[in-house]
C-alpha cells in the first residue's frame, strides 16, 4: 500500500471515530424518554393523590435596623472640669444614678457668698422694719415730718427687694451646683462615653450616650405600595439573622411622609424585650405582599430522571407519565408544581420500574 492510500485510510478512520464519539455524547446509544404523555396500563388507582391548589399569603422581606425608641445624649449644663466618671460603655444604670461629677469648688463658694448676702440683707431689713414702725408712730403724733416717713418706707421696701434678689441668686447658684452632678435621666445602658476626668466641658457638649433596652424597635423603609396597606397595631414577623431569632413586632408608628428618592415610607414596630438585641443590628421585616395560588403535591410522588421531574397521573384508568416543573418545598413534605399539572389531577405512586 502506497503512502497516499495510508494517509487517506487514517483520515477516514479519524473522522469515523469522531462521529461515533459525538453520537455517543448525544445519547444515540442509550434509551431515551420521549417528552409528552406516555400511557401505561394500570390495575388499581386506589392510592392516587389529588393535586390541590391553596391560597397562601406572600411576604416581602424588607431590610431594617434595630433602634432604641428611648435614647438620650448626656451633656453638661455648665462650664467646668470633670473630676470623676463613674460608668463605662456597656454599664447598666438606673434613673437618678450619679454618672459624672464636675468640679464644684467655685460653685460652693458662690453658694456661701449668696447665703452671707441673705443674712446681711435680712439683718438690715429687720432694722429697717423697726425704724419704719417708729417713724410711723412719730408721724401719727405729728412729731416726724412726712418726708422722713416716706424715706423710712422706701428704705424698707428696697431691702425687701434686695432680700428677694439675694434669695433668687442663691437658688440660681444652688441649681448650678446641682448641675455639677450629672445623673441618669432614664433606666438604661451606656452606649459610649466621650470625655474623661480632667477634661474641661462646655454646656451642650455630649459626655455619654444611653439607651433603654426595653424600648427597642425595628425601623424599615417599606416601598409605598406595601406601606400604604399597613395599619397601626398590625403584627409583623421580624428575622434577626445575627442571633438566629424570629420575633413578632407590633407597628407603633407609620411616618406619614414618604422618601421621594426611594418612594418608601418609614415604618417603626415595637419589639418585645429579648436578650442579645442591640441598637444598630440588621433585621428583615416580613411585609405582607398579597396572596398567591399554589398547586401542591406530595414530594414522594415525584421521580427524578436526570434533570427532569416525572409523575404518573391517573387518567380514565390509564397511567400517564408526565414531565413537570417544580418550585418551592413546603412543610409536610409537599412541593409546589409550577407547570405540568392542574388542580384535581390524580397522582399515582412511583412505579417500581419505569
Amino acid at each position: 500500500m502506497n503512502k497516499p492510500s495510508v494517509k487517506i485510510a487514517l483520515s477516514l478512520s479519524a473522522i469515523v471515530t469522531l462521529l461515533l464519539l459525538v453520537a455517543w455524547m448525544a445519547g444515540s446509544f442509550t434509551d431515551k424518554i420521549v417528552a409528552g404523555i406516555t400511557p401505561l396500563p394500570i390495575v388499581d388507582g386506589a392510592e392516587a393523590v389529588t393535586v390541590v391548589q391553596i391560597e397562601k399569603p406572600v411576604f416581602e422581606p424588607v431590610p431594617a435596623t434595630i433602634q432604641a425608641k428611648q435614647a438620650t445624649i448626656i451633656s453638661s449644663r455648665i462650664l467646668s472640669r470633670i473630676e470623676y466618671v463613674h460608668v463605662r460603655a456597656g454599664d447598666t444604670v438606673r434613673k437618678g444614678q450619679l454618672l459624672i461629677e464636675l468640679e464644684k469648688t467655685d460653685l460652693q463658694s458662690r453658694v456661701s457668698q449668696s447665703k452671707a448676702r441673705i443674712s446681711s440683707v435680712s439683718a438690715r431689713l429687720t432694722e429697717a422694719q423697726k425704724a419704719l414702725a417708729r417713724a410711723s408712730e412719730l408721724s401719727k403724733k405729728g412729731v416726724m415730718a412726712k418726708a422722713d416717713l416716706d424715706k423710712a418706707q422706701a428704705n424698707h421696701d428696697t431691702l425687701i427687694a434686695d432680700l428677694a434678689t439675694a434669695k433668687q441668686a442663691l437658688r440660681e447658684v444652688e441649681t448650678a451646683l446641682n448641675f455639677a452632678q450629672v445623673r441618669s435621666p432614664i433606666n438604661g445602658r451606656v452606649v459610649d462615653r466621650f470625655s474623661e476626668p480632667g477634661d474641661t466641658v462646655q454646656p451642650g457638649v455630649q459626655l455619654l450616650s444611653i439607651y433603654n433596652p426595653l424600648s427597642l424597635r425595628v425601623e424599615a423603609n417599606v416601598r409605598e405600595r406595601l406601606a400604604l396597606s399597613l395599619q397601626l397595631a398590625q403584627t409583623l414577623e421580624v428575622v434577626i439573622p445575627a442571633s438566629h431569632k424570629t420575633l413578632m413586632a407590633e407597628i407603633e408608628e407609620l411616618v406619614p411622609a414618604g422618601n421621594p428618592g426611594s418612594r418608601s415610607f418609614l415604618v417603626k414596630s415595637r419589639l418585645p424585650f429579648t436578650q442579645g438585641l442591640l441598637p444598630g443590628m440588621y433585621a428583615r421585616v416580613q411585609v405582607p405582599a398579597g396572596i398567591e395560588s399554589l398547586r401542591l403535591i406530595p414530594e414522594d410522588r415525584v421521580a427524578k430522571v436526570g434533570q427532569l421531574d416525572v409523575v404518573w397521573v391517573l387518567n380514565e384508568g390509564i397511567s400517564e407519565r408526565r414531565f413537570i416543573r417544580t418550585g418551592k418545598q413546603f412543610e409536610g413534605e409537599l412541593i409546589e408544581v409550577v407547570s405540568g399539572l392542574e388542580e384535581g389531577d390524580k397522582l399515582l405512586p412511583i412505579p417500581d420500574a419505569h
